[in-house]
């Protein structure tokens, strides 16, 4: 991580001088030519058990990020617990046309609307099988294409490559980048969707399912979900994907179409995180995502519901010092509060 601190700091005004997409690549071409070291053991108190799975603590990478699977281990190696890699769909796809990725620095957001661009199941197959020693929990974000005859038919295509190779799936109905995707959130497309994925769980060995849901869905249709997340053995949810409201915004690019995230995200996901969290309770682990800039801004999460916790766009704006930044402010949080354990915070303010 000192490393990480002092390149940042040194290669954020090259970075921001580049088109956001550039700098992205470029950033993606470094980390993967970076030394791997291990980072310092966090405290006991911050390890997290969900959905059978053992975290070392909360926080992880958000799908987008990665969505290739270029560079798992250097991002592991940066601190964080976990990566989740996509999104990927089963062949590959270009996205919308450029310019697609907009920073938004007056805001500390950023507005997307690539569109599940990826090299497709075959070239993340082939990564992930490359790295398969190397251990470490690896998630993997699946979607559609955007031409797909057969939408459902590609979520189970993505389950039935990744089921062995990743430590848990996600359902990726939330981007707005593709037309029609988000009809997958309603309750009867759900239902079909979700039985469908339950009818390959069957066959084989599976890791958990998660789902990932949008930040703009009215409460009617969160009470559909949940009844339909509990009825169908989702093993998690995540809260939340992008936004297509807009709050008052001051940078140049705020009129620009596609997905928000960023800081101005923190509120209505953490609103739309303690939404679910009222209705699944204790049954079912949720990963706050969406806003995070700070160990403050992560323990809401957590006191909002979140058992776990994922950050990308904060460090477009901060650097990789964040990770290690919030992972410490937790404990400092724990030591504060009283508490003996993260999970102990979950949901206490709901």
């Amino acid at each position: 991580m000192a490393l990480a601190r002092l390149a940042f700091p040194l290669l954020r005004p090259l970075l921001h001088a580049l088109d956001a997409e550039s700098a992205h690549r470029f950033t993606i071409k470094t980390l993967s030519l970076a030394p791997r070291h291990t980072p310092p053991a966090p405290p006991a108190a911050l390890a997290v058990a969900a959905f059978g799975l053992s975290f070392a603590h909360p926080l992880g990478l958000a799908a987008g990020f990665d969505k290739n699977g270029e560079v798992p281990d250097p991002m592991l190696a940066q601190g964080l617990s976990f990566v989740e890699l996509g999104t990927v769909t089963p062949r590959p796809q270009e996205g919308n046309p450029r310019p697609r990725l907009f920073r938004l620095a007056e805001d500390e957001a950023v507005i997307n609307r690539i569109g599940f661009n990826n090299e497709g199941h075959d070239a993340l197959r082939r990564r992930l099988e490359a790295r398969r020693a190397a251990g470490g929990i690896i998630g993997v974000n699946i979607g559609a294409n955007k031409d797909s005859s057969d939408r459902i038919g590609d979520y189970v295509k993505g389950l039935e490559t990744f089921a062995g190779l990743a430590s848990y799936l996600t359902v990726n109905i939330s981007s707005p980048n593709t037309p029609g995707l988000r009809n997958l959130q309603s309750k009867p497309e759900l239902e079909a969707l979700l039985g469908r994925l339950n009818e390959a769980r069957a066959k084989r060995a599976c890791p958990p399912l998660l789902v990932k849901i949008a930040p703009d869905l009215a409460d009617a249709d969160l009470d559909d979900m949940a009844d339909v997340f509990l009825a169908m053995r989702v093993d998690g949810v995540i809260v939340s994907n992008t936004t297509i409201a807009r709050p008052p915004l001051r940078s140049a690019h705020r009129s620009e179409t596609g997905g928000l995230s960023g800081k101005p995200l923190f509120a209505p996901s953490t609103r739309m995180l303690a939404e679910l969290y009222g209705r699944l309770g204790k049954h079912m682990p949720i990963i706050g995502v969406g806003g995070i800039d700070s160990a403050e801004a992560a323990f809401a999460k957590i006191e909002a519901g979140a058992s776990l916790l994922q950050l990308y766009s904060a460090l477009v704006f901060k650097g990789p010092a964040l990770i290690e930044e919030i992972v410490s402010g937790l404990a400092r949080k724990l030591r504060t509060e009283g508490l003996a354990s993260i999970a102990d915070a979950v949901g206490r303010k709901v």
